[in-house]
């Protein structure tokens, strides 16, 4: 994280405020995303739920980056799971892709790792979609929720887990257990 912020400090002090000469290489000019990050990543870092972790493979990308998430409660306490989070060029305007790579028997999330969390979607009409006002602390609070109290069985992306859940507890229970064993420990 720091290696960017420090990126940004030094090319600012480079080219100074009124530059005319065009950026070389060495000073390529830092994208609106990758300045918002800055910011962004240093307040996720300060404020993340206690049972989540980031790791930047790449402290000089942070716009992708992985989040593990470690229920401490619910039908998924035990589990370890894993989510790829990129954030496109085009962000805040956009928000962020995030995939599941963890194998996982829930409602809000296919076994192929597509999500469903109403602050993912670009275009909304209840008003709770993405909004270039949204940070990446909102994206993995989100994520965290999707694990306890927005866990929703009456708005499905995986509809089969969600009448599972409905025809019979218990068994539910039981293949999230079984998923947690085989896939996410």
């Amino acid at each position: 994280m720091l290696t960017l912020a420090s990126k940004l400090k030094r090319d600012d002090g480079v080219r100074g405020p009124r530059a005319s000469n065009p950026p070389s290489d060495s000073t390529r000019r830092v994208s609106v995303r990758d300045k918002l990050l800055v910011k962004e990543v240093a307040e996720l870092e300060a404020n993340l739920p206690c049972t989540c972790k980031v790791n930047f493979p790449d402290p000089n990308k942070l716009h992708y980056f992985q989040l593990t998430v470690i229920p401490d409660e619910g039908y998924y306490q035990g589990g370890k799971f894993q989510f790829e989070i990129e954030v496109p060029d085009a962000y805040n305007m956009v928000p962020p892709k995030v995939k599941c790579l963890t194998r996982i028997w829930h409602p809000n999330i296919t076994e192929t790792g597509e999500i469903c969390l109403s602050l993912l979607r670009e275009h909304s009409i209840d008003g709770t979609g993405w909004a270039p006002t949204r940070t990446l602390k909102d994206v993995v609070w989100g994520l965290n929720s999707l694990f306890t109290d927005l866990l929703n069985f009456d708005d499905p992306l995986n509809i089969e887990a969600a009448e599972h859940h409905l025809r019979d507890k218990e068994d539910f229970r039981n293949k999230v257990e079984d998923y947690i064993k085989r896939y996410a420990r």
